[in-house]
């Protein structure tokens, strides 16, 4: 039997959090007409080893090789589904027909995409916290006007996905750049509120800088004439500190979360600043400074090293 829907989950070391995926997946109403693929870029602890126990069935793509665009299309090239479900390995669903709901809207037959709400959890920082308020609110609309989604908690046509994959070579925003297009094809965006996933994001400072940076790059690809100068970095900076400040007041949090709001909304637009000031696009120590941990990084760069230096010696004998 075709399966009705496939779920695509992008991986690299998510041993503590995909299995609470795996297990609201596994209590979903629509279990049985679900495909689970699992898209990993060379984890080095148990997630790949859950997984395949869990019966999902597990691609391997080189961390080198990585980008959030190529995961997404070796996985929708794995996947024999109707419909395309994407989800971080760091998420889990709040309800057992949170797939139900995200292909729902399909019914009408100009929507090409859907995505659901997110929400944090305990570890979730308080302005991040905002952010999910701000983009995921708890009204539906299935006839979105802009391109915003979010491919953490998303599901598309497969038959679209196969006229028009995902940009490969984006460092991030590869959802916002599919669902641009799409849209000036005719088709519409929608947003689902009662498909709820909870987000743990659990990022260091230097991360979170490197996400919005990623992302700034990724987004002057995407729409070449917008600009974002020093002085939107002081605006941006000092308005959203305020009003996370304000939130927080109101919340009783203020002194508890007063660092957290300054150190995040800082690095979220110095990462966009930096991003929109770069004048070159990535090259491959670039993008894994962005995907990997600096030690996993340090690991990868010294084997290709010693392997560069292998194949140098070995075209010395050969010549010789």
């Amino acid at each position: 039997m075709i399966p009705k829907c496939s779920i695509i989950i992008r991986s690299f070391n998510e041993e503590k959090h995909i299995g609470r995926l795996l297990e609201g997946i596994c209590k979903q109403t629509l279990y049985s007409q679900l495909e689970l693929i699992l898209v990993d870029s060379g984890s080095t602890d148990l997630t790949a080893e859950i997984a395949r126990n869990a019966g999902v069935k597990v691609v391997n793509i080189k961390p080198e090789d990585f980008s959030f665009g190529r995961a997404l299309n070796i996985g929708c090239q794995a996947a024999s589904g109707k419909y395309l479900l994407f989800a971080s390995a760091h998420v889990y669903p709040l309800y057992t027909d949170w797939v139900e709901k995200m292909i729902a809207p399909f019914e009408k037959e100009r929507v090409a995409l859907v995505y659901g709400r997110q929400v944090g959890n305990e570890i979730t920082k308080y302005s991040e916290e905002q952010l999910f308020k701000k983009w995921f609110p708890s009204v539906s609309n299935y006839d979105q006007r802009i391109p915003f989604c979010n491919n953490a908690n998303a599901v598309i046509r497969k038959s679209l996905w196969e006229e028009q994959p995902y940009d490969e070579q984006l460092t991030g925003l590869e959802d916002l750049d599919w669902a641009t297009r799409i849209m000036k094809k005719g088709y519409s965006v929608a947003y689902e509120s009662s498909a709820t996933i909870v987000h743990v994001h659990e990022e260091s400072v230097s991360r979170i800088r490197n996400r919005y940076r990623r992302e700034a790059i990724a987004l002057k690809n995407i729409y070449p004439n917008e600009r974002f100068t020093f002085f939107s970095f002081i605006r941006l900076s000092v308005g959203n500190v305020w009003a996370d400040s304000i939130h927080a007041l109101h919340d009783g949090k203020f002194f508890k979360e007063l660092n957290s709001i300054v150190a995040f909304r800082v690095l979220q637009f110095w990462g966009t600043y930096q991003g929109y000031r770069q004048k070159f696009q990535p090259d491959e120590t670039l993008r894994m400074r962005f995907y990997y941990p600096n030690d996993f990084k340090d690991k990868l760069f010294k084997k290709k090293e010693q392997n560069t230096s292998n194949e140098l010696g070995e075209k010395i004998i050969y010549s010789s």
